[in-house]
């Protein structure tokens, strides 16, 4: 087992200052609280945090840093406490030793949004001291690496989570070797067979064509020499990984793979990084769209690189970066850049950015009152992309996600913009919102005064400022639409009882059911979280009550001579609580129609047809059919699911079939059994809060203006 001495001993290769007396004693208090405590391949747990401690020294971290690593889990697992490492190692230890005990304790997959909350506080925890999430990495890291003793159950999971949380985080710190190392880990475990196929590939590709990567910097360096430039040159296959899921993004096989292989140019100057573009494209046919300037416009994390690929040896392609030295280490580094030491010094790098600002950035953006599980939405996708960056037509640069659509770029640009976007332009020809933004690309928003955002839009947008704005304008809109609802519903149940709605009924109802005002109460009622015969019933019990009585069917309608009988038009299929007009129709009585039915335009020219109609109030029975035209996802069980639903809404399914079936979505038209408008809107808003639902509306043809009988 690696000691003391030898921990010690590399942290003085980059910094001869280190405080040796406390790192001594950090090493003897970590083995001490460890004692007797062991991991699942039988070693002493200590060996880990060492490990740990190891691969933040070679990242030529500071003191502080390397001591958390060697006491990153004594307030977890052992009897010291918060105050004892305090007393012992000062508070900044013990605040990134109790920093990685919260990371570490927190469920950050997406299914764990209960935890949301904590992941607010501890972005605002990090967003002062950001080695917490340094040595969480490594931890990670030296965890994934030992991960063949633990149970194979415990190995998918700490996989998954590797491969979905900690090497994209990894990557956004600009720690790319750490993210592929990670990548390269849990792709060891969730597809053995699929890494094994590639290395397989790259063995017999090798076997067949040699080795292509000296060829190819040899042929590079060539070049330079002709051009009198000073650099270094590095080559190497891809990771397993990385080329499987190029495979997956591109659908094709190996065979089909061409830029397999990545090179890197070191120069001492960014003017030199230019030069050795223009070698390398006048000797190499340059592959159109893969080319990227990141020095002109670095990504967020300071990284900083010219890519380019181009036709090499025997039409192979390759990944070219080309970078000074300084670029280098920040690539190489990324945000450990900031707590390096070199000869007892803090390294300074001009390229650096301190990832602080990112964060600050983001919980700036994020209002404190909304929802966490928004926020921790918001988080995920702003770290775990990509960049491209497009300019508006002033030329501003806008930095966006990896597959941002405009609604993302009008949303960058202001929220106000983002909500008042109609259409947009790229590069001067107009485009659908959902088309996918590229680098290099004008973006001109489109906006209308009176636009509000759409519900497509949250399957539009990517970004978590759109989605947060949009999500919020929903809200807002959903809440005055069932406040709308909810006062024609009341108004209706007040009717029903011979009673005129106003006001202060209304303030009335609202103080008796212990609501926070008329609205409240009536977007409660429009969400059917309340009944109208709740609010009738606050206000009169004993009218209430009479209302509860069902109604025999053959006397729902008020209005009708005694010997007419009735009918619900088949083109409007209207229920009780809508207003409703009788037409009269020879051998078949009256036919009942919605006041707003389409059809009786036919009958304007008729009025000795129409008969003055209204509902009998009271309870009626559930023996109206309205049909419904919904539209689903394509999913096993999902049907299924829509059915069980509207039976809890106490509702019947008197008949169902599909009028249009494609890959994706089904559309298909039902006819539901029902009492009246409140039952109605109570089983759409049960299926429409479906998220496999993607649309439901009542289906009204006015073709079909005949009767159609109830029950």
């Amino acid at each position: 087992m690696t000691t003391a001495d030898d921990l010690i001993a590399l942290v003085r290769t980059y910094n001869p200052r280190t405080n040796e007396p406390l790192l001594r004693d950090a090493f003897a208090f970590g083995a001490e609280m460890h004692e007797g405590q062991f991991r699942h391949s039988g070693e002493p747990y200590f060996t880990h945090p060492i490990a740990v401690a190891q691969i933040l020294a070679d990242m030529q971290m500071d003191d502080a840093t390397v001591i958390t690593a060697l006491l990153h889990d004594t307030i977890e697992d052992t009897p010291a406490s918060f105050k004892i490492v305090t007393d012992r190692f000062g508070r900044e230890i013990a605040e990134l030793v109790d920093g990685v005990t919260k990371l570490t304790n927190l469920q950050l997959t997406s299914r764990e949004t209960k935890e949301a909350e904590n992941f607010r506080k501890l972005f605002m925890a990090t967003s002062k001291d950001l080695r917490v999430t340094l040595v969480k990495l490594a931890d990670r890291l030296h965890n994934m690496r030992t991960i063949k003793s633990m149970k194979p159950e415990k190995q998918a999971q700490k996989a998954r989570e590797t491969m979905d949380i900690f090497a994209p985080l990894a990557g956004r710190m600009g720690m790319q070797w750490m993210r592929e190392e990670l990548e390269d880990l849990a792709f060891r475990v969730l597809n053995p067979e699929g890494r094994n196929s590639i290395i397989r590939r790259f063995i017999t590709l090798q076997r067949e064509a040699g080795d292509v990567v000296p060829r190819i910097t040899a042929d590079m360096r060539v070049e330079l020499d002709k051009a009198g430039i000073q650099a270094e040159v590095m080559g190497r296959a891809k990771k397993p990984y990385s080329i499987w899921r190029k495979m997956q993004e591109k659908d094709m096989g190996f065979s089909r793979l061409s830029d397999i292989y990545g090179f890197r140019i070191i120069t001492a100057t960014e003017g030199d990084c230019y030069r050795v573009l223009g070698a390398i494209h006048q000797r190499w046919r340059a592959v159109p769209g893969r080319f990227k300037d990141y020095i002109s416009q670095p990504k967020t994390n300071g990284y900083r690189s010219i890519h380019t690929t181009v036709s090499g040896r025997d039409g192979k392609r390759v990944e070219v970066q080309i970078r000074t030295r300084e670029m280098h280490e920040v690539a190489e580094t990324g945000v450990a850049a900031h707590w390096s030491y070199r000869n007892g010094e803090r390294v300074e790098n001009r390229f650096a950015v301190d990832p602080v600002r990112w964060i600050s950035k983001l919980t700036e953006r994020l209002d404190e009152d909304q929802d966490h599980d928004d926020f921790l939405e918001a988080v995920k996708l702003e770290m775990f992309t990509d960049q491209v960056f497009c300019f508006t037509p002033k030329g501003d640069v806008i930095k966006l996600p990896r597959g941002a659509t405009p609604i993302d770029f009008a949303f960058a640009i202001h929220t106000r913009i983002g909500m008042a976007c109609v259409g947009a332009k790229v590069d001067g020809i107009r485009v659908p919102l959902w088309t996918r933004l590229k680098n290099g690309q004008s973006v001109e928003v489109i906006t209308a005064e009176g636009q509000k955002p759409q519900v497509t839009w949250m399957d539009i947008a990517t970004t978590g400022r759109a989605k947060t704005a949009i999500r919020r304008s929903l809200r807002e809109a959903d809440r005055e639409r069932f406040i709308r609802l909810g006062r024609e519903l009341a108004r209706v149940a007040f009717e029903n009882v011979g009673k005129r709605l106003t006001e202060k009924a209304l303030r009335t109802a609202a103080k008796a059911l212990a609501l926070d005002g008329v609205d409240d109460m009536l977007a409660s009622l429009g969400s059917a979280e309340i009944t109208a015969r709740d609010i009738v019933r606050a206000i009169y019990p004993d009218l209430a009550t009479r209302t509860g009585d069902e109604i025999d069917a053959n006397r729902a309608v008020v209005g009708l001579a005694a010997d007419q009988s009735h009918h619900r038009a088949a083109c409007c299929q209207p229920v009780p609580g809508e207003r409703i007009v009788g037409i009269t129709y020879r051998g078949q009585g009256v036919v009942v129609h919605a006041i707003d039915c389409a059809a009786l335009a036919d009958f304007e020219d008729q009025p000795e047809r129409w008969v003055d109609l209204r509902w009998e109030e009271g309870q009626h029975r559930a023996i109206n059919t309205v049909t419904f035209d919904i539209s689903i996802t394509n999913d096993a069980g999902v049907l299924g699911r829509i059915c069980t639903l509207i039976g809890e809404q106490k509702a019947n399914i008197s008949d169902l079939k599909f009028i249009d079936r494609k890959p994706d979505y089904y559309r298909l038209l039902i006819d539901i059994d029902l009492s009246d408008a409140e039952h109605l809107h109570r089983v759409m808003t049960a299926v429409e809060a479906d998220s496999h639902v993607s649309g439901i509306s009542r289906h009204r043809d006015p073709g079909q203006s005949g009767a159609q009988r109830a029950g």
